[in-house]
């Protein structure tokens, strides 16, 4: 859990805290919460993420005798969370630990997407933002008459009360009756109408800069709203590219891995990729949502050269930015601005990009950013599918 990461970074500034015990949780438990959060931070360097989990037992004594870090990495690996890859000198085997370089595996990815998924979605149904689960559907919902197992996210008017009682005795018996998830079962649908997505994140250098972390936070809802995507929307497409000097995309399995560069911004080879991704998707429904902190610094021109200015804001960059706001305005693709910086230049630039595409925009800090993307992905599907 990030409790203990905040408590380490607040510890270098000068502040004191007493031992946290975290409740009902065994000692694998609680070591693989902060290390889910400790993954995030480093962008998956498994090794530094371990420096952090020991300098934490050190301070917090989160460990004893009985269970060390030792034996939280062992159960990582036997579990299937971590694994080891050996060189030529130090072969799989020959019982002489250390020996392999550790990475994270495609089920410890899997995990960190959804613990991110459920952090922002439980945040959400907490405070009661964000109609996440309306009882419209939506006009592209047709019911096909088959029958399911419940997974997360599904809407809970499309749960079939009568055939989960059916499953809830045949599972509990009368006697001890009792409902549990895994008794529920759910009408399936099909779409007639998709969503397709990109999303933007910007890993210039600016992310990082002046002691915040902004690329975490930004990370976190790619990972959740990609789990989101595929588990509750899997007809819905989700694309994900960064830009810092230019513009590329990324899997999804890469996201934890995510990392800033000594980049500029370039805003508009981003925005270019991102509509090129959207021309070749059949879908009619598009839109773009894009993370920034910083102003467009940054264009890649004919000759391939960069043509770079980070004074101010640059009237030939700027324009060629109102110009693939325009453009995607005409292709009937709508870009969301999540801005992450409050410079009231910056804000003004937004604003204007913003009118030239008929989009909309956001001026939010860190703790909010997951939230506002949730509930205008939400807004967005409904009002464009009906």
């Amino acid at each position: 859990m990030h409790y203990f990461y905040e408590m380490a970074m607040m510890r270098k500034k000068g502040f004191h805290f007493t031992k946290y015990e975290a409740p009902n949780l065994s000692p694998f438990d609680k070591l693989f919460e902060i290390f889910q959060e400790l993954i995030t931070h480093t962008s998956g360097d498994v090794d530094e993420a371990l420096d952090w989990l020991r300098e934490l037992d050190r301070e917090y004594g989160l460990t004893d005798e009985d269970y060390t870090i030792d034996d939280f990495i062992e159960d990582l690996k036997a579990k299937g969370y971590l694994r080891e890859e050996f060189s030529d000198e130090g072969q799989e085997g020959e019982g002489i630990p250390g020996e392999g370089a550790l990475s994270i595996t495609a089920k410890m990815e899997r995990i960190i997407r959804q613990r991110a998924l459920d952090q922002i979605f439980g945040k959400l149904k907490r405070s009661g933002r964000g109609n996440h689960r309306t009882k419209k559907a939506g006009s592209g919902d047709e019911h096909t008459g088959d029958f399911r197992e419940y997974r997360y996210g599904d809407p809970l008017e499309h749960i079939s009360m009568t055939e989960s009682f059916k499953n809830a005795q045949i599972n509990h018996g009368i006697d001890g009756f009792s409902l549990t998830e895994d008794d529920l079962v759910v009408e399936d649908t099909h779409y007639k109408a998709q969503m397709s997505t990109v999303l933007m994140i910007d890993i210039s250098h600016s992310m990082i800069l002046y002691g915040e972390d902004r690329i975490t936070p930004a990370k976190k809802v790619a990972m959740a709203l990609a789990e989101l995507i595929t588990t509750r929307y899997p007809k819905d497409t989700l694309d994900i590219l960064v830009f810092g000097n230019d513009a590329w995309p990324i899997p999804i399995k890469d996201l934890p891995y995510l990392k800033v560069g000594p980049y500029h911004t370039n805003t508009v080879a981003g925005l270019q990729l991102a509509m090129d991704m959207l021309r070749r998707k059949r879908n009619t429904n598009k839109q773009i949502f894009m993370i920034t902190d910083g102003k467009p610094s940054c264009l890649r021109l004919a000759d391939g050269t960069y043509y770079k200015n980070s004074v101010g804001l640059d009237d030939h960059i700027v324009e060629q930015c109102y110009n693939m706001a325009r453009r995607a305005r005409k292709l009937h693709i709508p870009i969301t601005t999540f801005m992450i910086a409050q410079d009231p230049y910056l804000m003004q630039f937004v604003r204007h990009f913003t009118e030239a595409n008929k989009g909309k925009a956001f001026f939010t800090g860190l703790k909010d950013l997951g939230e506002m993307i949730f509930e205008d992905y939400e807004k967005n599907r409904r009002k464009r599918l009906k």
